[in-house]
């Protein structure tokens, strides 16, 4: 229990405000206060000059304040008498004032508001101590089929009207113990997976549910109530529906029901969709209507989905599929196409051509007698006197075709055929069509040329494209001027398009022209046939092939004279060279032109000479005279080989250069070429003459290069001599000596050949001569044996040596020891 006074120390707030703004008070009470009464509340903020007034409190017309509040006079603090329930009432108006004797209000009016603070002091309960529901077999899991409904009496978004409900117990617990779940906040109850999958139609007697609401929300304290819930399991009802068809202008009121679905759970709200969008609807009870009438025109078919739904929209299982099938009544005419553009027939079109068809479209259902739909021709009548008529027509079809009675050019015939609907029967709705036709002529004549032969025409071979070769004239019989236009074609000698045909349209006169180069060698001759036809098909009998005209065109041969691949070539040669020296190769600017000759003109020292069918220039003798620095100008001439009197001729300048420090390398090939390691500047010479005698004749010169072994390629080094003779060296410093196989691959023009180079790497003397590695001889000793002999002769020696000097050594200290007159004169001889 709680202090007055500490009530008092913490809800009295001094409002100290001028009496002209009056502001209202706030005042808490607790619901239920269990404390000691009068219950001091707040002071209020009365004047201190109250003697001659009085307190006076009131409250607003429907609260009783008299025996509820007080305010004591003496200390101006308004207090209550007794404990207040929140339910009873939650808040209270009050008005304190201070009236004179007579009722004059000295102060106030003070606005008080008093809230009484909620307690958890009401139990929840739900709205039926039993709650029985069906439920249908085939009902979605988690799809709610039961909202349980709670209420609690205290103020409401606080923690003590915060209800939760759960479920205690299930019986049976049969096949599973969770077949049911029930979403705590809301109160929805649904079937959980396992339900859905273990729900059994021949189950005997309902499901009894236990269910608990308790507030607080998920706090543990808190009251709680119980309520049972019985489930009674039915069988699905909610069955595929049979198509339903209605006739189209269905004369009934409406709506008009029309099928009938059913959900055997409980609490279901129907919902209906059309597709496409129609005049449907479902009531409450199931029954599905239709509301005006049905066009089968405008939509043949639709098909609605029924859906059955729990109070918030979710479906409870799939929505049904119906249906709709509008049936067909005779109510379209056929309606003939559009009357278009007059439909020409030529003349001299044989009996049986297809003029037209005439399609009505009747828009009743396809295939039913409403849109049978047949044909009767009314115009042209039979004209008096003549047998046959001009035109036939196909009842069923409505292909109008010619009849035997021809027509004529310039005519203009106006067609009526009827289209009447079932069949042609009696009471068939119909429609008169109606065709334009027009006969006009026909191209029956083919055009002809008035000469069928051109007399030969000569060209040169160099004659330049775009030059008129001959004109052609051809005529056509027929009067109108689209029949007169012709086309014009090179039917046959003319494969590769030299020649090209130009005219103008309307005109007869056509011009052939040369388009392409002529080659006396590809054709010395060409014979054209040309042909004109009629642009406009040919109809009767004048249609053929068409006229043509001969053309022979002869052909001039001019030869062109030879071209090198320069106009001046130059080449830089030692004045030390020897004969047979390569300088360059002269050569056609075409490889595949005719073959050439070559000569020298003026070649007054001798120096040189040229192989007449390669163009290789060599020395041809040592250039004795030359002079490092001096230039030498000879004039080469190359002939047609098969026509001399075609040549062409260009100058040849040689630059003569310092002798070179090496002398040159012969072209002697030696029959065992050898190199020396470390490597020096020595080299072998490798020739690509004489491995096919053919490719000696030729005027192109050889290339060299190694083979695709990466090991060849790292050791050795390949570079051109000239044309014929190429130089292999060592690219390491040093290889291992022994004898080599190197691979080579020689090629010219088109060719290519392999030759393998036997080399021997050797160590060489100064003079570069191999030193052969000589073999130890039988019966020789090793180098070992030998160094052992030639150490233990030395031992030896130096042993003696050592003996010698210590015998001399010790011989004369021994004379020295003696007297002098020891010593005996040397005998006199």
């Amino acid at each position: 229990m709680v202090p007055a006074w500490l009530w008092l120390l913490c809800l009295s707030v001094p409002q100290a405000l001028p009496k002209a703004q009056a502001a209202e008070l706030h005042v808490e009470v607790p619901e239920n206060y269990g404390g000691n009464f009068p219950l001091y509340l707040t002071k209020l903020p009365l004047p201190r000059e109250k003697a001659e007034g009085q307190v006076v409190l009131s409250g607003n017309s429907n609260t009783a304040v008299g025996d509820l509040f007080a305010v004591d006079p003496d200390s101006g603090f308004l207090l209550v008498t007794r404990a207040l329930d929140r339910e009873e009432q939650a808040e209270y108006q009050l008005q304190v004032t201070l009236e004179a004797e007579d009722g004059q209000v000295l102060w106030g009016p003070q606005p008080v508001r008093v809230h009484v603070r909620d307690e958890n002091d009401q139990v929840p309960h739900f709205s039926q101590a039993v709650y029985r529901v069906q439920l249908s077999q085939g009902t979605r899991p988690g799809v709610p089929f039961l909202f349980l409904e709670a209420s609690d009496g205290d103020e409401p978004g606080t923690a003590n009207s915060d209800l939760r409900f759960r479920i205690l117990n299930q019986a049976p617990a049969q096949p599973f113990p969770d077949m049911f779940q029930l979403e705590p906040r809301l109160g929805a109850l649904a079937l959980s997976p396992k339900g859905s999958t273990g729900l059994d139609q021949a189950l005997e007697g309902p499901y009894q549910l236990l269910v608990q609401v308790k507030d607080m929300g998920d706090q543990a304290s808190g009251h709680q109530a119980t309520a049972t819930v019985d489930v009674s399991i039915v069988e699905s009802t909610w069955v595929p529906q049979d198509p339903v068809h209605l006739a189209e202008n269905l004369k009934v009121p409406y709506p008009h029901h029309i099928s009938q679905v059913h959900w055997s759970g409980g609490d279901v709200h129907y919902h209906l969709e059309s597709q496409p969008p129609g005049p449907f609807d479902v009531d409450a009870e199931g029954k599905v209507y239709v509301t005006r009438e049905l066009d089968r025109e405008a939509q043949a078919e639709y098909l609605l989905q029924v859906r059955a739904q729990n109070a918030r929209g979710e479906d409870y299982t799939e929505p049904l599929e119906l249906q709709v099938v509008v049936m067909d009544e005779n109510d379209n005419a056929p309606l003939c196409p559009p009357r278009g553009p007059p439909i020409s027939m030529p003349e001299l079109s044989p009996p049986g051509t297809k003029v037209t068809r005439l399609l009505a479209e009747d828009m009743d259902a396809p295939g039913s007698p409403n849109s049978h739909v047949v044909y009767r021709l009314l115009s042209p009548e039979l004209e008096e006197g003549t047998e046959g008529r001009a035109f036939e027509l196909d009842s069923t079809s409505g292909s109008v075709m010619l009849g035997a009675l021809p027509l004529h050019a310039g005519q203009h015939i106006l067609l009526q055929v009827l289209a009447v609907d079932l069949g042609g029967a009696e009471g068939g709705l119909s429609s008169t069509c109606e065709v334009t036709v027009t006969v006009t002529d026909v191209n029956d004549h083919a055009p002809e040329f008035t000469t069928s032969q051109i007399e030969p025409v000569s060209l040169p071979e160099d004659t330049e494209p775009g030059t008129l070769v001959a004109t052609l004239t051809a005529t056509d019989a027929d009067l109108e001027p689209a029949f007169r236009l012709m086309d014009f074609a090179i039917e046959a000698g003319d494969t590769d398009g030299t020649f090209g045909l130009d005219w103008e349209p309307g005109s007869g006169h056509v011009q052939l022209q040369l388009l392409k180069n002529l080659s006396y060698e590809a054709a010395p001759s060409h014979e054209l046939v040309v042909v004109v036809r009629s642009v406009a098909p040919l109809v009767g009998p004048g249609a053929g092939p068409g006229a043509t005209a001969t053309v022979t065109v002869l052909v001039e041969r001019v030869l062109p004279l030879p071209k090198l691949d320069q106009e001046s070539y130059e080449a830089s040669v030692p004045v030390n060279s020897p004969a047979g020296s390569f300088l360059l190769t002269i050569q056609p600017s075409d490889p595949t032109s005719r073959p050439l000759r070559f000569s020298l003109v003026n070649d007054s020292e001798g120096w040189l000479c040229i192989r007449e069918v390669s163009g290789e220039v060599l020395t041809a003798r040592r250039l004795q005279g030359a002079r490092p620095g001096d230039t030498y100008t000879v004039l080469v001439e190359a002939q047609d080989a098969g026509e001399p009197t075609l040549s062409t001729s260009v100058t040849l300048v040689i630059h003569f250069l310092k002798a070179s420090s090496a002398p040159a390398p012969t072209l002697a090939l030696v029959p065992t070429p050898h190199l020396c390691t470390p490597r020096n500047n020595h080299g072998v010479i490798v020739s690509g003459l004489g491995e096919d005698a053919d490719l000696g004749d030729g005027h192109s010169p050889y290339s060299f290069a190694l083979g695709p072994n990466p090991t060849m390629q790292r050791d050795w080094r390949i570079q051109a001599l000239n044309g014929s003779h190429a130089y292999l060296t060592l690219a390491l410093h040093w290889v291992e000596p022994s004898e080599y196989s190197v691979p080579v691959i020689v090629s010219r023009n088109t060719q290519m050949w392999q030759l393998l180079v036997r080399v021997i790497v050797c160590r060489c003397n100064k003079e570069g001569q191999c030193l052969l590695k000589v073999g130890r001889m039988k019966g020789m000793p090793t180098k070992l044996s030998a160094v052992g002999i030639l150490v233990g002769t030395l031992l030896a020696i130096g042993i003696f040596l050592i003996l010698i000097f210590t015998h001399l050594t010790l011989a004369r200290k021994k004379d020295l020891d003696q007297p002098g007159d020891s010593v005996p004169l040397k005998a006199a001889v």
